[in-house]
């Protein structure tokens, strides 16, 4: 199963165990809400999705890697207590709450939340004392003498036994009470997210053309050589860092993140090659409507590799223009909904108010709905970017009122309307960039390829983007839209063809 397909999973599975009745209580009891158990290999973002998860479900997460635990801190610590029993007093030894049980406790103290996510990573490289701790904890949701609460979902995640020495297998009687999941890793699912993520355009277009070196693990004399999802991103992430630096990745670097040497040296090449079209290419020039026919006619004739980096320079800079549009149209829409709610108090609000005085109101309520939503852990990096960008533009507007000195509520929202209309302005701007952008990138793939397959390939690519899907719900580019029907045509006459063979 791929990791999207996995998350899904996980999230009806969550749906499902805190779905109530009508009397309030769980319809599917506790005893019966087996744990889910992941198990794949290392670094195809078992652990990463259970953020989004749980941010996407609106429910906390506690999450552990359970190898950093002693028997001590997972079950408590012994002490002895006095009981009576059959009137004569005796000593006995109890436990105190275990590490990971009051974490969840402190998790609803901090954030409200009363029901939520326990995740709880390498559950089958635990130590021999541990194991038997393990085993009660999937079988009876415990540790030690204490129960995990009640609207809390257990999902614990660990790599088979050919990617740790470590690991521990699982009997049947544990197997049997887990609802257990094997993960795998996929190249076409991890770009869609590598292309919301923004990540590099060298890393998408060099596994697109080699998406053998996606996850590779192999065992040689010298020990594990191995390139994986996770290293990838993290790559990706350090060469956008390097490159506002002014800092070249060779690669020794690369070798840091791909820790196999001739996938590091590979790509290492690449990256160099990637860089010398962005300037023999003239990439700048294209996206200022400037074509030259020579270069036009040299990546036409170029080897198939070369062609693959360029289209992958030509995508990367679409790619960062439509989704800056995306997220211009997002933060409008919010700013348009703080605009519209002091509308409807300067018409109807409360009596002995100003039009500054209600706009701060407006101000205020944003404000606790961020904290809020901050506090309770339920905003991506994402929104919560988008959140800070809403409040600078609304505490821009309220100081600019405050120096025009508008008391009157119809005064003071004509002029707030006038600065949204000045945001919406550059709104507009960034929409015509990204489709001036568009048609820039297909006046090169034209006059270079025609309709080749590389314009194929270019649509391909806009069709598995996130941010240019949305971009291009409505948009009017004809163009796109006209190989985007030849492409599903030539999809459906394929697809026809097998079945008649």
């Amino acid at each position: 199963m791929n990791i999207r397909r996995t998350k899904e999973e996980i999230k009806n599975t969550i749906e499902a165990y805190l779905k109530k009745d009508a009397y309030g209580r769980y319809e599917i009891p506790s005893i019966r809400q087996r744990p889910v158990l992941l198990l794949g290999p290392p670094g195809v973002g078992k652990t990463q999705i259970m953020e989004q998860i749980a941010k996407e479900c609106k429910i906390g997460l506690v999450a552990y890697t359970i190898t950093h635990h002693t028997r001590q801190s997972a079950i408590g610590l012994p002490f002895i207590s006095k009981k009576q029993y059959g009137g004569q007093e005796y000593a006995v030894t109890e436990y105190t709450m275990s590490e990971i049980v009051a974490s969840i406790y402190e998790k609803m103290e901090q954030t409200g939340l009363k029901e939520g996510l326990l995740f709880i990573d390498e559950i089958n490289c635990v130590s021999e004392t541990l194991a038997p701790a393990m085993l009660q904890f999937l079988q009876c949701k415990s540790f030690g003498n204490h129960k995990i609460p009640e609207g809390w979902v257990i999902v614990a995640a660990g790599n088979p036994p050919e990617y740790n020495k470590s690991v521990r297998e699982f009997d049947v009687v544990t197997l049997d009470r887990v609802k257990k999941i094997m993960v795998e890793a996929d190249f076409g699912v991890w770009k869609e997210y590598a292309y919301q993520q923004g990540m590099h355009g060298a890393v998408v277009s060099y596994l697109n053309a080699r998406k053998q070196n996606f996850y590779q693990m192999e065992t040689t004399v010298d020990g594990r050589n191995f390139a994986t999802p996770r290293g990838w991103e993290d790559l990706s992430g350090f060469i956008q860092a390097y490159e506002g630096l002014g800092k070249a990745v060779d690669r020794e670097v690369v070798g840091q993140y791909i820790q196999f040497p001739k996938i590091a040296k590979d790509f290492a090449n690449y990256l160099e090659l990637y860089k010398k079209y962005q300037a023999d290419y003239q990439i700048e020039e294209i996206f200022q409507g400037r074509l030259d026919e020579i270069l036009l006619k040299k990546i036409a004739h170029a080897s198939f590799d070369e062609r693959l980096s360029v289209l992958g320079l030509i995508l990367s800079r679409v790619n960062e223009e439509l989704k800056k549009a995306v997220q211009w149209e997002s933060y409008m829409e919010r700013l348009q909904s703080g605009l519209l709610e002091f509308k409807s108090l300067t018409e109807a609000g409360p009596e002995g108010l100003d039009g500054h005085q209600l706009f701060s109101n407006v101000c205020q309520k944003l404000n606790l709905e961020y904290t809020k939503q901050k506090k309770a852990e339920l905003l991506t990096w994402e929104e919560d970017k988008q959140y800070q960008r809403l409040l600078q533009a609304m505490e821009r507007f309220q100081q600019a009122l405050k120096l025009e000195g508008l008391a009157g509520k119809q005064e003071a929202f004509l002029y707030v309307k006038g600065l949204f209309g000045q945001e919406n302005s550059q709104f507009e701007q960034q929409q015509d960039k990204a489709s001036q952008t568009l048609e820039y990138a297909f006046d090169f793939l034209e006059g270079a390829f025609g309709a080749g397959q590389e314009l194929v390939m270019f649509i391909t690519e806009l069709n598995s983007n996130y941010y240019s899907v949305k971009f291009l719900q409505d948009c009017s580019c004809e163009r796109y839209y006209q190989y985007n029907q030849e492409l599903l045509f030539d999809e459906k006459r394929r697809k026809l063809l097998e079945r008649l063979q």
